[in-house]
C-alpha cells in the first residue's frame, strides 16, 4: 500500500494510490461511524489504527466510487505525514565518512540528531535557502523509517516488526553551521543548527507499505540536481542496517507509531569538494561532482526505488 496526504481546496486529505488514482479514503468510506472515520484524519491516526485501519482501507479501495478517486498525476500532494519526532543516523555509509572530515565517533556508533515536524516539507514544497543560517546548503538523499508499533529497547531480530513502512527524506544540511575544528584539528558537528531549521526536511511523496518494500537493505538511491546524478548507492552500503537502527534509538526512546527514523546518506555530497570544511575532494565513479552548494532555482530530485522520486526547489530566504 502507498499512503499519500494530498491538498483538496486547501484541505490536507489522506488517500491511498491505486494505478493511476488517488483513493480518498474519507471520501471512500461509506459510513458515519466516528471510530472508523477517525482512522484516516491522516497518516499518524491511520498508522496507529493498525490492522484494523490497513484492512478498512483495502475495502475502501477496491469498493471506492469514482467521486472517491482522482488521478495522481493532476493532484498536488502534501508530505505525506507529519511525524511525531525525526530521528536521524548521521555518518552511515562507508563511502560518505571516506569523502569528508569525521569526528572521534564517525562510523564507530550511530551520530544521533533530531529534527521536528516544523522542518518537514512536501513534494514540490520549496527547499529555503536562508543566508541568515548558511551559505552552504547541502542535500542528502536518505531512506526513512516510519514507525508502526510501540516498542523499547527493541531487539534487533525483532526490529522490522515495528516498522509500518518507508519513505524518503532529504537531510538538508548547513554545512558551514555542522562542521566545527579547533586550532589542534579535532573536528566536531553541532548538529542542533547544522541539522534542523526551515524547509531542512523535505519528506514524501509516500509512504510505502514494509510489506512492498520487502528487504530495506537492497534498495538503489540516487540524488540528482539539475538533472546531475550526485549520489548513486544502495542501502546495502550502510553500516546500521534499519534493523540496528530501530534497536538503537528504541534504547533512548520509547518508539511510537508515527516517529520516524532516517538512516544516513551515501558519498557524493557537495560537502565532499569543499577542502575548507574537511572535504577529500573525491567523488565516487559514476557521479557528477558538486561544483558547489545549493543555490535558488536549483531542482533537488532524491529518488529511492520502490518509493518514487521526491523532488523539491531551492528558493532564496
Amino acid at each position: 500500500m502507498k499512503l499519500v496526504t494530498f491538498f483538496d481546496a486547501g484541505e490536507r486529505r489522506l488517500g491511498v494510490l491505486a494505478g493511476g488514482d488517488i483513493v480518498d479514503l474519507l471520501a471512500g468510506l461509506l459510513t458515519t461511524d466516528a471510530a472508523s472515520r477517525r482512522h484516516f484524519t491522516d497518516a499518524v491516526a491511520f498508522i496507529r489504527g493498525a490492522a484494523e485501519a490497513r484492512v478498512l482501507a483495502e475495502r475502501i479501495v477496491a469498493q471506492a466510487p469514482a467521486s472517491a478517486r482522482r488521478k495522481a498525476d493532476t493532484t498536488e500532494l502534501a508530505a505525506p505525514m507529519l511525524p511525531t519526532t525525526i530521528l536521524c543516523s548521521g555518518s552511515n555509509y562507508l563511502d560518505h565518512n571516506q569523502e569528508k572530515a569525521n569526528t572521534p565517533i564517525s562510523g564507530k556508533e550511530p551520530e544521533f540528531f533530531i529534527k521536528t515536524s516544523d522542518c518537514v516539507v512536501g513534494p514540490g514544497e520549496p527547499i529555503v535557502l536562508d543566508e541568515r543560517v548558511t551559505r552552504k546548503l547541502d542535500c542528502e538523499t536518505e531512506l526513512a523509517i516510519v514507525i508502526g508499533k510501540a516498542g523499547r529497547h527493541i531487539p534487533v531480530a525483532s526490529a522490522l516488526d515495528h516498522i509500518f513502512g518507508y519513505t524518503i527524506v532529504n537531510d538538508v544540511t548547513a554545512r558551514d553551521r555542522q562542521v566545527r575544528r579547533n586550532a589542534e584539528g579535532m573536528v566536531w558537528y553541532e548538529l542542533g543548527r547544522g541539522k534542523a531549521f526551515d524547509s531542512s526536511a523535505p519528506l514524501g511523496p509516500v509512504i510505502v507499505t514494509s510489506d512492498e518494500i520487502g528487504n530495506p537493505q537492497t534498495l538503489a538511491l540516487k540524488t540528482r540536481i539539475n538533472c546531475e546524478l550526485r549520489q548513486s548507492s544502495t542501502t546495502a552500503q550502510m553500516i546500521w542496517s534499519c534493523a540496528e537502527l530501530v534497536h538503537f534509538f528504541s534504547d533512548n526512546f520509547t518508539l511510537r507509531p508515527g516517529m520516524v527514523i532516517i538512516t544516513g546518506t551515501p558519498a557524493g555530497t557537495a560537502w565532499s569538494q569543499d577542502k575548507d570544511l574537511g572535504g577529500s575532494g573525491k567523488s565516487p565513479p559514476g557521479v557528477v561532482p558538486a561544483k558547489g552548494y545549493c543555490q535558488p532555482g536549483d531542482i533537488v530530485e532524491c529518488e529511492i526505488e520502490k518509493i518514487g522520486v521526491l523532488r523539491n526547489r531551492v528558493v532564496a530566504g
